[in-house]
């Protein structure tokens, strides 16, 4: 199925014609969701007890999002940030990959300090996208499709980017399943088109398949990426032969100052000097 999209033209709602061609798509979304319910269930009431644990707070977290052919709808995620938490910082994140050829990397390869305790492993599993199975019940979203963006995101991209918008999108994608974080902007959005244009029932299921061992790959890069930031420095010591004196070294000490109470995180760092 190949078709331009001119998305000023377009209403929010999908035509009759795209409706009937994507039965099979509804149909498939319902079912396994609902094969699912079993399992999925008790997994939700463990993140919530999760979140619970470690931070005060609601368990689900709402934000808009841009969906299909521009239409905003409210998204659901299961919180992994502290209350109130600060957008600044990944806005101007965002609007730096946006206009780079850098890879999409999260904020969190390199220690968000909004991100509350076991939020980190929420979300390299993908276990806080969970609630957006309540958007694909409610037609707003497709197990399989790009990825929803935020309205400040969507104001600035161009006007052939925007062709990504012509399907619902998914908790999980070609783009995910292709590279994900090790991807441009760019090439996330050629993705998406190429998805959105070409979507077919084997596609989605292929997909769906591949995103398993996608999330396991991301779980272990983030804890690779996580482990080498906190390794342990290591001091060299002068051991040469007819040393008379003690050098003064310099080591760089990391303190980490966690305020769970009243959503502060913060790191400071201190260098202190030793005589040795």
């Amino acid at each position: 199925m190949d078709f331009p999209i001119e998305l000023d033209a377009l209403e929010c709602s999908p035509s009759s014609e795209a409706i009937h061609d994507l039965y099979w798509k509804r149909t498939l979304d319902v079912l396994l969701i609902l094969l699912s319910l079993p399992f999925l269930i008790p997994l939700a009431l463990l993140v919530a007890l999760l979140i619970r644990s470690g931070s005060r707070g609601p368990v689900l977290f709402r934000q808009e999002r841009v969906g299909c052919r521009g239409r905003r709808f409210t998204c659901f995620k299961f919180r992994t940030m502290f209350v109130n938490a600060s957008t600044s910082s990944h806005r101007g994140h965002l609007h730096q990959l946006m206009n780079s050829n850098t890879p999409m990397m999260k904020m969190d390869s390199h220690g968000d300090p909004r991100i509350i305790p076991f939020g980190l492993f929420l979300r390299a599993s993908g276990l806080d996208e969970l609630p957006q199975l309540i958007n694909v019940l409610r037609g707003e979203m497709s197990l399989v499709g790009p990825r929803p963006c935020l309205p400040y995101e969507y104001d600035n991209h161009l006007a052939w980017q925007k062709e990504r918008f012509g399907t619902l999108p998914g908790l999980t994608g070609l783009w995910q399943v292709s590279g994900k974080n090790k991807t441009t902007f760019v090439e996330m959005i050629h993705l998406d088109i190429k998805y959105a244009k070409n979507q077919t029932l084997w596609w989605d299921l292929k997909i769906i398949l591949m995103t398993i061992p996608a999330l396991i790959i991301q779980m272990w890069e983030t804890h690779h990426s996580r482990k080498s930031s906190f390794s342990p420095v290591r001091l060299k010591t002068d051991h040469s032969k007819g040393a008379a004196r003690s050098p003064f070294l310099t080591k760089a000490v990391l303190v980490g100052t966690v305020q769970a109470r009243d959503g502060e995180y913060g790191w400071t760092s201190k260098e202190s000097k030793l005589n040795l």
